[in-house]
């Protein structure tokens, strides 16, 4: 078991063109702090998430939490602490 209670970092998130504070617990559960805000969006976020859509050329959409960046985070953070172990 880790002897850690909680990791976070900040990341640049592709998915939504924004960042996003992704959060391991020590059960191996992660969090994305953009999440509530953008899954579902919105009116508001809705709007922002198409003007950024419009400008990358591409659609922007959260991803929700099967998003491949929380789990990567949580895999590099277990491993590490195999590693370390």
């Amino acid at each position: 078991m880790v002897d850690w209670q909680i990791t976070a970092t900040t990341i640049n998130c592709d998915a939504i063109d924004d960042e996003a504070t992704l959060m391991v617990f020590k059960d191996g559960s992660v969090k994305c702090a953009a999440y509530p805000r953008y899954c579902p969006p919105n009116k508001h976020t809705a709007a922002a998430l198409a003007k950024r859509a419009n400008k990358s050329g591409r659609p922007l959409e959260c991803e929700g939490p099967l998003c491949p960046r929380m789990a990567r985070y949580r895999d590099e953070q277990f491993s590490q602490e195999k590693e370390n172990s």
